[in-house]
This record gives structure tokens, sequence and C-alpha cells, in this order.
């Protein structure tokens, strides 16, 4: 219990002392209850004295208003610190694993689901913010209250404050072994809302499969299982815990019942007065009550831990720009030398060098699966290589920090994401500082500005998470004037045109010409004309470089380049 209390101030960050000062204020806040017992004691003693006068009234009824006052203002202040506190630090935190993610290998994601990190940055966040301040204050308040009942009894009689101290250890052993069995539950439920948020996110993206095969029914049974898995989980443990509840509660009420009884006792032999009997008996009733509910409420405390481990698990993986310098070179010649790289245990590209003049146009073709869109990723570097190094005007990739070096590249991707925002804001992912003059300038390059002005909004017009409002042809131009407006000295284009209609093709061709002018060119194209006038043509298969050279120069020799030309209808399976 209490080592995932000491977790949460360490994980809270910059709101730690936010949370430290609620707890401050908390037990304030509790010395202020406590004085309830004070005022009470006065009363039982003037009644048993028969010493009641105006002066005791006032003065107990001055202490309980003290004492309500003092509860109503430090109260809402712990409360709403720790609650302010919780949400900032889950603030922090998304912003800070976004910021993170900017720089973590692309492999970190396919080895990750989408559900998973979802999970983590939405639920397991949302418990931590809205059930962990309820958590801690109800945790950490119990026990402060309790003790500083503790301390004040003390005072009174020493035997009933071992009592109570006796009672509360036998307390923290039932509690412990429910924290046992909090250990083995909370991550099967953590589970199970991970499992139910990837099943929901797999239902939603693949809708369009769903429909096509007429598979409703089938993909309906799967998000009901995952929700009704999730259900049983929580009602599981829900069930678990209500034993070690039970016996908590039977443990402070039978604690209570021992109180009473060693106040009638102590008194009837002389060793207490009858006012601080009846001062113990009234107490006995309000030690525990702030315990009792903090050990009901401790049965979260492990999943709150579970939480903090996924997220900080997000929040510690490698990132790829730990050593980089800011480095601006000043050629953009691209060089690598025998690269190597591999998926776990596949190897994709196998030791293989080559050299990217400055200025000139670089074509990679080859079959699918032989690995053009890893080397390309590899320059660019969303991975690292395995062995050998890749360089951009003399220095190694792994130099840079990650922003220099992907401010001297522009990629344009086969799969085109947008987001949902504006399309002249889509745009400005180029140049954020952009003018709209810059923008309409780069959407005309890419022929998409007459289709953009046609629009509802024009250029203000929201496009819809992952441009779902757009056709893919329309992303795709959009995605160019991106990398138009940026203007990048090396610009890599993964089938870039593959989604764009004919008739704007070759206006698009022309737009990609005028860019890339006197910059250094890498693309991937199943397109003849798109790679025929390059100045070297790369083919890879199987993760080798195959052949090198011209269109011209390998049409001469035999292979698979001029093997793919002339058988052309019968190369399915691979692509230029």
């Amino acid at each position: 219990m209490f080592s995932t209390i000491k977790k949460f101030f360490a994980f809270a960050g910059k709101q730690k002392q936010r949370l430290q000062r609620a707890l401050l204020v908390n037990v304030i806040s509790s010395f202020f209850q406590a004085l309830q017992l004070v005022a009470l004691s006065i009363v039982l003693q003037a009644v048993v004295r028969n010493e009641v006068t105006m002066t005791t009234v006032w003065t107990s009824l001055g202490i309980m208003l003290v004492s309500i006052v003092g509860v109503i203002i430090f109260g809402h202040n712990s409360r709403m610190n720790d609650i302010e506190a919780s949400f900032d630090m889950c603030s922090d935190k998304r912003i800070e694993i976004g910021e993170r993610m900017k720089y973590m290998p692309m492999g970190y994601f396919n080895a990750n689901s989408l559900g998973s990190i979802t999970a983590t940055l939405t639920n397991t966040m949302e418990d931590l913010q809205n059930i962990a301040p309820r958590v801690m204050e109800n945790t950490m308040h119990g026990f402060i209250h309790g003790g500083i009942i503790t301390i004040m009894i003390l005072f009174v009689d020493w035997r009933m404050s071992v009592i109570i101290v006796l009672g509360v250890l036998l307390f923290l052993c039932v509690n412990r072994m429910m924290q046992k069995k909090s250990s083995k539950a909370s991550p099967i439920r953590v589970e199970a809302q991970r499992s139910l948020v990837g099943a929901i996110l797999e239902y939603v993206q693949g809708m369009g499969v769903v429909r096509a095969f007429d598979l409703v029914n089938d993909a309906n049974k799967t998000i009901d299982r995952a929700i009704e898995h999730c259900e049983n989980q929580n009602v599981s443990m829900e069930f678990a815990f209500i034993p070690f509840m039970f016996v908590q509660s039977t443990v402070l009420k039978f604690v209570s019942v021992v109180i009473i009884i060693s106040s009638l006792l102590f008194y009837l032999n002389g060793s207490m007065t009858l006012e601080n009997c009846m001062l113990m008996m009234v107490a006995s009733f309000l030690v525990f009550s702030k315990i009792e509910q903090a050990g009901s409420m401790s049965a979260l405390l492990r999943s709150i831990d579970i939480g903090m481990d996924k997220i900080e698990e997000i929040n510690q993986s490698p990132t790829i720009d730990i050593d980089g310098k800011d480095i601006t070179p000043t050629s953009f010649t691209i060089e690598g030398k025998d690269v190597q790289f591999a998926y776990g245990n596949k190897v994709i590209i196998q030791k293989e060098s080559f050299i990217i003049p400055e200025k000139t146009t670089t074509a990679i073709v080859g079959p699918s699966g032989s690995g053009k869109t890893t080397l390309c990723n590899l320059i660019a570097r969303f991975w690292d290589v395995n062995e050998g190094s890749i360089t951009i005007g003399g220095h190694d990739v792994k130099k840079y920090t990650l922003d220099s070096l992907l401010a001297n590249i522009s990629m344009v991707f086969q799969n085109v994401y947008l987001f949902n925002d504006s399309i002249i804001n889509n745009i400005r992912f180029g140049k954020p500082d952009a003018t709209k003059e810059e923008v309409i300038e780069a959407a005309k390059k890419a022929c998409c500005h007459d289709f953009i002005e046609a629009l509802p909004e024009g250029y203000d017009t929201i496009i819809g998470e992952g441009g779902a409002t757009v056709s893919g042809g329309e992303k795709q131009r959009i995605s160019i004037a991106r990398a138009i407006l940026k203007d990048a000295p090396i610009i890599i284009l993964d089938e870039a045109t593959a989604n764009v209609d004919p008739e704007n093709e070759s206006r698009l061709q022309m737009a990609i010409e005028e860019l890339t002018k006197n910059k250094t060119i890498i693309m991937i194209a199943h397109r003849l004309k798109t790679v025929q006038n390059a100045n070297q043509i790369l083919v890879l298969d199987e993760g080798h470089i195959v052949q090198r050279g011209t269109h011209d120069e390998l049409m001469k020799n035999k292979g698979i380049y001029s093997d793919f030309i002339k058988v052309r209808e019968q190369a399915i399976g691979w692509k230029l």
C-alpha cells in the first residue's frame, strides 16, 4: 500500500509538490476534525462533574465551529489540490509521451499494437486522473486522521492507544492479503480493458472489410466477447475483494468493541475516570471511521500501480535521438556502407553499400518485400541500421538530432495520413509558419488547388481523421503539396503517384520535376516513365542490390530489370 503511494508521488513529476501540499493540508484538516474530541471532552467533563456553565457551552461550541470551518476550508483545499494535480499530472504525462514518441524507432509501433498504446493513454490515464485522487485522498486521509486521534488519545490514556495501534496492525495484515489478491486480479482487468480498446479500434478501422465480406455478425461477436470479458474481469475483481473488505471492517468493529469494554473495565477498577471512559467509548466510533474507508479504497491501489507501470513502460521506451547534434550538412550526398537491417530475426537489408550523389535522382525498384521502403526508412532514420552506416553529407545519420536530420528530408508516402484539421493546416505541416499565399502556391504545383477551391470552405475545409472526406488521389496530392512547401534538399517519394488519376498524373509529374530540380531525389515507383530518366537505378531483390545503373545500361544487361520490362504483363507480385 505505502510503496504504491510513494511510487505515485515519484510518478507525479512536476505535480509532486502540489500533491505534497495537498497532503500537508490534509493533515491540518484532520487536526481540525480531531478538535471535535476536545469539544466533547470539555462537555463530558463538565457534565460528569456537574459543572456545566455558559462558558462550557460557548467554549465547546466555539471549538466545534472552528473544527467545522477548518475541515470545510482545508478539506476542500486538499481535495482540489489532489484533483487538479492529478489531472495536470496526466496531462503532463500525455504530452511527455507524445513528445517522446516522435523520437522512438518505428519498430516500437510494430511490436506494440495500436490498441495497447491507445488503452494506456486513454483508459489507464483516465483511471489515474479520476480514481487516483480519490484513492490517495481516502487512503492517506484515513491513516492521517486515525493517527492524529490516536496521538490525542495517548495523552488521555496510553492503554487505549496501544489497543488502537494493535487493531490497525491487524487491519493492515488483512489489507496486505487483499493487496496480494489485487496483484493477481488487477493485471487481468487491465489487460481486458486493453483488449477491449484494441477490438473496438480493429472493428472501426476494418469496417470497410467487414461490410465488403458481410462479416458484420462475426465482427459484432468479437466486440461482444471483448465487452463481456472486460465486464467479467471487473465483476470478478470486485467479488474477490468483498471477503477481505468484510474481514477488514469486522476487525475494526471488533477493536472498537474491545475499546468500549476495556474502557468500562478500567473505569470499574478505578484506573480511568468516568469522563475519560465515556470519551473513549465515543472515540472508538471515530478513530476507525476514515481507516475503514481507506481500506475499501486501497483495493484499487494495485490497479493504479499497474497503470503507472504501463505508462512508464511507454515513457521509458528507447529513443533514437540520444546523442545527436544539430548538424547542417554542406552537401547532400547519401552513402550507405555495409548496411544490414532486420525485423526481429528476418533480415531485410543484407550488408549492402550504395552512393546517392547530391542533386541526382535515384530510383529504387524490385519485387514486393525486397526492402525498398525499408531502405528509405533507414535513410530517414525511422529505424537504425543493425550494422554498417548511412551518412548524409559525410555525417552518420545517428550523429544528427532527429529534428536536424529530418529538416533536410521531405517524404511522400504511398499510404497518406492526413489529420482531422483544415486542409491549409495539413499542408502547413511542411512549413508551420507558411503564409496562405505560400500554401496556395504549393497546392497549385501539386495540382490540388482547383479541387480545394471547389470545396464549400476551400482551404479551411476540415477533412476528417485520416483524410476520410477526400479521395485517395486527393490525399496524395495534398501530401505532395506538403512536401513542396517544406522544400527540403532531399526528397523521398514512396510511390508518390500511385493513387493519382491519369488526367492529373502528367501535370503532377511536371510539378514533381519542378520540385525536384537541384535536389537529391530517392524514388520508389512502379511506373516505367517515372524511373527511366533517373540518374541511377538500384534493383533490390531479397535485401540485396542485385543491379545498379541507368535505364539504358540495365536494359543492355540481362537481369531482373530487363526481364521485367520485357515480360511486364507476367510480373505479378512485384513492382518497379
